[in-house]
């Protein structure tokens, strides 16, 4: 299977490619505008193929390819790729810009490609476990920054988009009601509360970009139980005068523990076998429609 892999910058070189240089099975195609990152990346990860632009990376056949550009470049590589017949996976969000986004999910089921969101958080195996201690009452998330208020779309839809869909993961209910709280100053959104309301569930999702600290904690409550996941790689477990404490072994690979090599195998399985993805695109959709909701009631 011959995979591309478009836009070199941080989270590609974190993660994408120390993960996909690994695969067995597969042939890795580089692309970048930027000659030197591309000779550089090359040459460490001894990969053969590169190009510098998505035609030309079309021309070498590939199965399928993982989208890790800049955000304001997703949509115009995707709807190239998904016109000409291959399989995408995008690096969240698909698009600041809804309309371009519900383009990409329309394009994808016309096209009858696979399209894939990347979500690491639900395959994140500490995220994951929660769900095995049965339906939540409430939840309560926190993914907090040091000093980094940003413009409303960008806050919400770049970066809370993670807490919106973590929490709809753990939910694993419909959200039936939004509820926003925040502070704003100079068109700069500081903090956001939102409360998310299912059937017999609440979740809590709180930002706060202009703390002291750069922090995210996961509270589960199911039953008489409380599980709260620390750094997404730490979980204690409250029941009644009880604490127990989990945490990975010493050995365990940074990017296993952050869902990226369970998220990659996900999406080459998909594609190799013509399945659709969990979450699917239409899933995805539904976190972008609650962000948009949320822009909307901010601005």
């Amino acid at each position: 299977m011959k995979i591309g892999l478009i836009g070199l910058g941080d989270i590609a070189k974190k993660a994408y490619l120390p993960v996909l240089s690994e695969k067995e099975g597969i042939e890795l195609v580089l692309c970048t505008r930027n000659a030197e990152t591309l000779n550089v990346l090359a040459h460490k990860y001894r990969i053969q193929e590169k190009v510098q632009n998505v035609e030309e990376l079309m021309a070498t056949n590939i199965d399928a390819a993982f989208v890790s550009t800049a955000t304001e470049a997703h949509f115009e590589i995707t709807e190239k790729l998904l016109q000409n017949g291959i399989n995408v996976y995008i690096d969240k969000p698909i698009s600041l810009n809804f309309h371009e986004t519900e383009r990409i999910v329309q394009l994808a089921k016309e096209s009858g490609k696979i399209a894939m969101v990347g979500f690491n958080r639900r395959f994140i195996p500490k995220v994951r476990e929660l769900r095995e201690h049965g339906n939540p009452s409430f939840l309560l998330m926190q993914k907090n920054r040091y000093a980094l208020p940003d413009y409303t779309r960008r806050f919400v839809v770049e970066d809370f988009i993670h807490v919106v869909d973590t929490l709809r993961f753990l939910m694993d209910t419909e959200v039936q009601d939004v509820k926003v709280q925040y502070l704003k100053k100079d068109d700069m959104l500081h903090h956001l509360v939102v409360q998310l309301i299912g059937e017999e569930c609440t979740a809590i999702g709180i930002m706060n970009r202009d703390g002291g600290v750069t922090e995210e904690i996961i509270e589960y409550s199911a039953g008489h139980h409380k599980y709260v996941v620390n750094s997404l790689v730490e979980t204690t477990h409250y029941h009644n005068k009880e604490v127990s404490l989990s945490s990975f072994g010493d050995w365990e690979p940074t990017l296993y523990k952050r869902g990226f090599y369970d998220l990659v195998d996900h999406f080459l399985d998909c594609v190799e076998n013509g399945t659709t993805p969990d979450p699917s695109i239409e899933d995805s959709l539904v976190t972008h429609e609650i962000c948009e909701r949320i822009v909307g009631m901010i601005e």
